[in-house]
């Protein structure tokens, strides 16, 4: 006899850990709201009886569900949870929005360290009160634009981590590394294949053939938009995921879709929710309230942010509310508020009242993880030589709204280079020409570079650096003066990784971000307050387009099919080439 049976039988002398009483339980294998009380031993649900008075004993924690209503722990069905802030500090926040378990790719650790930092993250989360699922980065194996730098051994170092049991699959891959093409990353795809792990999609801008291409290497996408792109995924066998969180909030697109959708093959996650949000209570718990809202049946509303996502990862015993399944539950005011009041953890009370009764993490990372940033900073290098395009049209990019960034060409100011040496190309801010430098700040690789050039930006006098870079461990400026830019490329190098804004000569703003370069160790409070400071400054140097810092740390990724920077030029998303300054003749103006 299990150690759960007792208790079921309510046989005599035997006591539950946890009570959990008087509740509506969402019984979530009859999909229903019933009156129960919820029983748990250890870790583990162990029944859920009309009455749990004879389970109750002196040393049982007794939580009172009177009048709410009790669900099964949240599942964030993607994530990224090492950068920006990394996860140890967010974890009471997380925890206070009915968040028990994530899925996450490793995009700070993961991407510089390969092998060996998705092991220091699942060591680094082992025992967190939210259970954390973690997906491989594939990005060292994709040479789509530039040769891939992932090696055989680590090739074979990164599939053997599938054999982990938090590791649930292979992270999100851009589509056009993959649709029509060959790619060292199907190597990966086949260990993952042999063992039953999901593969994360990424498909922005895909439809079509491509669509119906990408779908035999996918299992789930989150990044459509619109609820036709959100039906076409579904069409074509995709998980579709839902998406609310600090990047996109794509939920009304999902909600228009929905009456098309199998209920049970839709996930919610929020692809990373950055300090400011998370304080003003952005999680899961507001995902599930807004579909019930919007007319969702909460069921289907509870399902997709639970038990969906539980099944598609394989997370075994998780996202429902049932005898033997882990004891993962939150207790909510009501479906229409979707208040959190208390959250239980694995059997643990971790929140109580609304406030988390867990302390973050604080404790230093491995040293390696630390000082990352190999660049070097001569003033020649934020500008581009004048060979590059000798009558000083170059092709450029637009900043258009948050990720996208557009080519189109531009007058490209000339600067003195001193010494008596040739003048070169560089901002023009009088005319909204700056310059978009991405330096490849990996000590592993060779230090290469590519300065280009941005408009739209408005950034009218100073500089922006950061190593807060998408699917590229570079550093990036962006210019109206050269010689901020390396100032501020300066500081960011020398916090261990960063923001920074300068302007005259001197840093006016910067946030350190020293955990690969990409994630910061502070409080959420500290973090957030910081952030606006930086935004502040680049509002004071004349930028006016909205999220000007996500616009920056995204022109590296060509996951967003439009014109990004590589260290050897442009990348073409679309054509899948790498471009130089020279404008193509054949292009429109």
């Amino acid at each position: 006899m299990n150690e759960l049976q007792p208790i079921a039988l309510e046989s005599e002398g035997a006591t539950a850990d946890l009570v959990v009483e008087g509740g509506r339980v969402y019984c979530s294998n009859r999909r229903e709201f019933l009156e129960r009380d919820v029983a748990v031993v250890g870790d583990r649900i162990a029944a859920l009886p009309e009455d749990a008075g004879s389970v109750t004993g002196p040393d049982t924690t007794v939580v009172s569900a009177a009048d709410r209503v009790v669900l099964p722990g949240l599942i964030d069905a993607h994530t990224h949870a090492d950068i920006q802030l990394i996860f140890d500090r967010a974890v009471p926040e997380l925890l206070a929005t009915g968040t028990t378990a994530i899925v996450t790719e490793s995009s700070g650790l993961g991407l510089l360290f390969g092998s060996r930092g998705v092991e220091t993250f699942l060591e680094r989360t082992a025992d967190c009160p939210i259970s954390t699922y973690v997906t491989l980065p594939p990005q060292a194996f994709v040479d789509t634009f530039e040769p891939a730098t992932g090696s055989p051994a680590e090739l074979e170092a990164l599939s053997s981590l599938l054999e982990r049991e938090r590791v649930v699959g292979v992270g999100e891959i851009d589509w056009i590394h993959v649709v029509g093409q060959d790619a060292p990353i199907e190597r990966l795809y086949e260990r993952a294949r042999e063992k039953n792990a999901a593969i994360v999609g990424h498909g922005a801008g895909c439809r079509g053939d491509s669509l119906r291409a990408f779908a035999t290497v996918v299992d789930n996408d989150h990044e459509a938009i619109s609820a036709a792109g959100i039906r076409e995924r579904a069409e074509n066998g995709i998980h579709v995921v839902g998406r609310c969180g600090s990047i996109r909030d794509d939920l009304a697109a999902l909600i228009e879709a929905y009456p098309a959708l199998d209920p049970g093959s839709v996930s919610l996650s929020t692809d990373g929710v950055w300090p400011g949000d998370l304080l003003e209570g952005v999680g899961m718990a507001e995902l599930v309230r807004r579909l019930i809202d919007a007319g969702v049946e909460p069921a289907d509303a509870i399902d997709a942010a639970t038990r969906n996502t539980a099944e598609q990862f394989g997370l075994a015993n998780r996202g429902i509310v049932a005898p033997g399944a882990v004891a993962d539950l939150v207790v909510v005011d009501d479906l229409e508020t979707m208040a959190v009041e208390t959250v239980c953890a694995e059997g643990e009370v971790v929140v109580a009242d609304g406030d988390p009764l867990v302390e973050a993490r604080t404790d230093p990372y491995p040293e390696y993880v630390y000082d990352t940033v190999s660049v070097a900073l001569e003033r020649e290098r934020f500008t581009a030589p004048l060979e590059a395009a000798p009558d000083g049209t170059v092709r450029a990019m637009t900043a258009d709204s948050g990720l996208v960034t557009t080519e189109t060409t531009v007058d490209a100011g000339i600067v003195d280079a001193g010494d008596g040496r040739e003048p070169r190309l560089g901002p023009d801010p009088h005319n909204d020409v700056l310059t978009a430098t991405l330096l490849d700040r990996d000590p592993a690789t060779d230090d290469r570079g590519f300065t280009g050039f941005l408009t739209g930006y408005g950034l009218e006098s100073g500089a922006i650096a950061t190593t807060g870079t998408w699917e590229s461990p570079g550093l990036v400026t962006v210019a109206a003066d050269t010689d901020d830019a390396v100032v501020a490329a300066d500081r960011v190098a020398s916090m261990g990784g960063g923001f920074a804004v300068a302007r005259d000569g001197e840093v006016v703003a910067d946030l350190a971000m020293p955990i690969a370069a990409t994630a910061a160790e502070l409080a959420p409070e500290t973090f957030a307050t910081e952030f606006d400071l930086l935004e502040d400054a680049l509002r004071e140097g004349g930028v006016d387009i909205d999220r000007p810092l996500l616009t920056v740390q995204t022109l590296t990724f060509p996951g967003v099919p439009a014109v990004k920077l590589t260290p050897s030029g442009y990348a073409n998303v679309r054509g899948r080439s790498v471009v130089g300054l020279e404008p193509d003749p054949a292009r429109p103006d």
